[in-house]
This record gives C-alpha cells, structure tokens and sequence, in this order.
C-alpha cells in the first residue's frame, strides 16, 4: 500500500474530524450531536470523496481500472478508520476530555503522516510540519469561531 493512496483520505478525515468537534463543541452541541455529526461525515463525506476521487483517477486515465479502484477503496477505508477513531474518543470520554483529546490524536497523526510524506519524497520534515500544521490549525480555529459565533446568535 502506497503512503499515496491513504494520504488524502486520512489528512482530511483528521483534520475534518477535529474541525467539527471543536465547532461543534463551541456551539454548545451535545456528545449525540457531535457523534452523530461525526458518523455523517464518516459515511456520507467519505463515500462522496471517494467516488470522486474514483471519477477523477477514471477520468484521467492515470491508473488502471484495477489500480483505480484500490485507490478508492484504501481512501475510502483510511478516512474511515481515522474517522471511527474520533467518534470512539467523544463516546468514552467525558466531553471536555474528548475535545483535548481529538486535538492530540489528530495532531499526532498529522505529525506521522507528515513525516511518512517527508522521508517518501525525502523532503524538509520541518517545512512540511509547517505547512501541515499550519493550514490544519486554521482551519480548527475558523470551525471554533464559527460554533462561537452560532452559539452567540442562537443561545
């Protein structure tokens, strides 16, 4: 298996997955809620994705019909997993403790992924982490403001 074919899908079911548990728990959600927003995005989002990927991969004729599909299904397998991984965090633990503890995990295994894509392509881990990080913060800190700003408007 190619760190390839289970990059894309793992990045943004972490990174998805920390989004929606920070926003949602800025706005107040419930553990239900944020379980169940988290089960959406596990199936619905992460079929959709992999049937585009499929589409894209078919469309440009790069890989075999073969290689193609395995493409799909190991990045539809990937997001997931990761997936299941969150939703297994808020189920056990206390809310609060879920929220620091997504931010880890998900943290942690962008740290692995980046540096498995930095020895692959023999790349600066440092710039890569930089980047990684940088852009999975933003869009964590965007998902919180939002949630703060929908729990202010709607109490």
């Amino acid at each position: 298996m190619k760190i390839a074919n289970l990059s894309f899908g793992s990045t943004a079911a972490i990174v998805t997955s920390m989004a929606l548990i920070f926003g949602l728990d800025a706005a107040t959600a419930t553990k239900s809620t944020i379980v169940s927003g988290l089960l959406i995005v596990a199936l619905a989002d992460n079929l959709t994705d992999a049937l585009s990927m499929h589409v894209y991969e078919e469309s440009h004729r790069r890989l075999q019909p073969r290689d193609a599909f395995l493409a799909t299904v190991s990045n539809f397998v990937a997001r997931l997993a990761v997936s299941l991984s969150f939703v297994l965090l808020v189920v056990l633990l206390p809310l609060a403790s879920a929220v620091v503890a997504s931010g880890i995990m998900g943290l942690g295994l962008l740290v692995v992924l980046t540096w498995a894509l930095a020895r692959e392509r023999k790349g600066s881990l440092a710039a890569e982490l930089a980047k990684h990080i940088g852009a999975a913060l933003a869009v964590i800190l965007i998902a919180r403001g939002l949630g703060i700003f929908i729990a202010a408007q709607f109490p």
